[in-house]
């Protein structure tokens, strides 16, 4: 399949678009600079917050020319040709513009500070959904068990995990961003009572609730901040959370590596540490859009760069590697081939590679994934507030983020790359990765001791 990259030549789209009435259209506009905003890197504060800066010096990460924001007479220019931008990267200087007419990429070629145009995306814009949802409370039907940890045990010990948590270790003080499709009840299931989120963001539909709709994002969240000793306890259940919706369901085209990027541009100007994500792509709804293998090189698709960015940036990412083991595809999808993430992939209750996880390598021969963890039969919350089983590995990565959020915590001066480097070196294939688990099934606890020890031999 040919991925197609930065320009397009529209004049075979103008007249197929125009059939299709009543449809809008999305644009990445490619920018040749940001222009006059207004703020300067020595001045952060007034487009970064607090956290984010101190995350930055902490890291030696400094502020530069990628942070600073689009100009606003940029977006007006752009919004002059009767386009809406709609979604943007200060990172990569681009603007997403829809418009009902396609003829709009005429004009916004023509525009001064515009470098190249992409089609992103086609369909019908979606309102937000009024917030009219019953606000009464979801408690579990499940029976008690006597363990802790409820029926997720089993995949917290796969790990090592429940020895990390008896040391103290549950994420207190940890920031976290779970970008996901949709976070469905959660502000109403018993399990989360007394998860600590900061805050929402909705990328897709910004004036639309994380909570209205989609429950992926909702059992996700359950592995890493459930809290109700008995039924589920999640891997980092005192961290603290901000739950962020880039996933639009309606479709599938390159506009949702926009989302995506946007989402984690958010989460780093916020201050987080850490972001546990459960999205991938490859394939679209308009195969000419489809990408290719060999984009798998860690520096191709925008939503890899965004996400190699954030890790440049200090951000910790894991990543789900995918469910395409057993189509066509097969291998791990983006932006899990980014080189500074650690990439997820699935295993059974036997240890063995779940049939649908991703597999590896990187088109360029890296190792991916880089660990895996139960990914078959995982416990998760429904959107009903009841225990359910489910498989992935959009599960088996916040079931691993969650351990890594706290063992950072136990160990914060190691750099998000050493953490990386430190799971790797404590899983049980590290001497011999292979394509279906990478390095293996880490063992969490012994990850806090390795590091203990090398600070105690120093």
């Amino acid at each position: 399949m040919l991925h197609l990259r930065l320009c397009l030549s529209f004049v075979c789209f103008v007249f197929s678009f125009k059939a299709f009435c009543g449809e809008s259209y999305g644009f990445r506009v490619y920018l040749k600079d940001k222009g006059n905003s207004g703020y300067t890197v020595d001045q952060p504060e007034s487009f970064l917050s607090e956290a984010a800066i101190d995350r930055r010096l902490r890291e030696g990460k400094w502020v530069d020319e990628s942070d600073l924001p689009i100009a606003s007479s940029y977006l007006e220019a752009l919004a002059s040709t009767g386009g809406e931008p709609v979604v943007q990267s200060r990172w990569f200087s681009t603007v997403v513009v829809m418009a009902e007419d396609s003829a709009v990429v005429e004009q916004l070629q023509e525009l001064p500070m515009v470098d190249s145009v992409k089609w992103v995306w086609r369909g019908r814009r979606n309102p937000a959904i009024e917030d009219v949802r019953d606000t009464s409370r979801l408690c579990p039907s499940d029976s008690a068990l006597k363990s802790r940890y409820g029926y997720a045990e089993k995949q917290i010990e796969m790990l090592n995990g429940v020895k990390l948590h008896e040391e103290g270790y549950r994420g207190k003080g940890m920031q976290v961003a779970v970008i996901d499709a949709g976070f469905m009840n959660v502000d109403r299931m018993s399990v989360f009572a007394s998860a600590d989120i900061i805050g929402t963001r909705n990328i897709v539909v910004p004036d639309e609730s994380v909570y209205n709709d989609e429950a992926h994002g909702a059992k996700a969240f359950s592995c890493l901040a459930a809290d109700m000793p008995g039924i589920m306890v999640g891997t980092a259940p005192e961290a603290s959370y901000w739950l962020i919706k880039s996933e639009d369901g309606h479709s599938e085209y390159p506009i949702e590596e926009d989302y995506w990027a946007a989402a984690v541009e958010f989460a780093d100007s916020v201050g987080v540490k850490v972001i546990s994500s459960s999205l991938g792509y490859f394939m679209f709804d308009n195969e000419a859009l489809n990408y290719d293998r060999s984009a798998l090189d860690g520096k191709t698709a925008f939503i890899t760069r965004a996400a190699e960015m954030a890790a440049e940036k200090g951000i910790l990412l894991f990543i789900s590697a995918g469910n395409e083991g057993a189509g066509n595809w097969g291998k791990i999808t983006f932006p899990s081939d980014a080189e500074n993430v650690f990439t997820v992939g699935a295993v059974t209750n036997e240890k063995k590679k779940s049939p649908f996880s991703s597999t590896g390598f990187t088109a360029d021969g890296r190792v991916k994934p880089d660990a895996v963890a139960l990914g078959t039969g995982v416990t998760v919350m429904d959107c009903s507030g009841n225990v359910c089983l489910g498989n992935g590995t959009s599960f088996a990565t916040p079931v691993l983020a969650g351990l890594g959020i706290c063992l950072w915590q136990a160990l914060p001066w190691l750099s998000n790359k050493e953490v990386i480097e430190l799971i790797q070196r404590v899983s049980s294939q590290y001497k011999q990765p292979d394509i279906e688990v990478g390095y293996g099934i880490p063992d969490m606890y012994k990850a806090l001791n390795t590091e203990r020890r090398n600070v105690r031999n120093e």
